[in-house]
């Protein structure tokens, strides 16, 4: 059963007391098809930050992450040196785990030959849906897989292709993030019902 927030919205996620990030992202962004590289490649970041953690605590990090990472300019990513990745070891604003903050250059490296590959990481992504959103219709949290076949696929692939923190999980909950797959639950105030009818 969907809880209900202060404001009296019902949301799959978001809703209980310092959840405050959380509701507003669960409202603004989750869900919603991103296509922008740039904005793919923060996400793709943040997703790997918040391995073992909460999302609440990567969202309230979030601008320490923009900062600290050149606003997620993919070719200063993966130009930063040893030491410009070390100094960020010492900084609060963002979550100070080595492989993590290394992991961020490494799969900004993977991530520009990717671009250039398909002429955008976009492309890349939006090709293991044929470029159409999975709108889902779950009834309960329940019914919400952790991963699927083509997350499976993904993580495979860019491992493969040199990066890291690009679990299944990780990637099933990247393209929620990203609006490849839609998961709103049924009842929730984003939740949109899919005319099942054809044209």
């Amino acid at each position: 059963m969907l809880s209900i927030g202060t404001d009296g919205k019902k949301r799959c996620f978001g809703n209980k007391p310092g959840q405050e990030y959380y509701a507003h992202y669960h409202d603004t962004e989750w869900g919603i098809p991103v296509y922008d590289d740039q904005k793919l490649f923060e996400m793709l970041i943040l997703e790997g930050a918040q391995a073992g953690l909460s999302w609440e605590t990567v969202l309230r990090k979030r601008e320490g992450y923009r900062d600290a990472f050149h606003q997620f300019d993919i070719e200063k990513v993966a130009q930063m040196s040893d030491e410009a990745l070390e100094a960020l070891r010492d900084n609060p604003a963002i979550i100070r785990n080595k492989l993590k903050i290394y992991s961020a250059r490494k799969n900004a490296r993977a991530y520009l030959k990717i671009q250039k590959e398909f002429g955008s990481f976009s492309s890349y992504l939006w090709g293991y849906v044929d470029n159409e959103p999975i709108h889902n219709q779950w009834q309960s949290h329940e019914e919400v897989p952790v991963s699927t076949e083509i997350s499976d696929a993904m993580s495979k692939d860019l491992k493969k292709r040199g990066m890291s923190f690009v679990g299944s999980t990780i990637l099933y909950a990247y393209m929620q993030a990203t609006g490849l797959v839609i998961d709103h639950i049924e009842g929730c105030c984003q939740f949109v019902k899919k005319d099942m009818r054809k044209a």
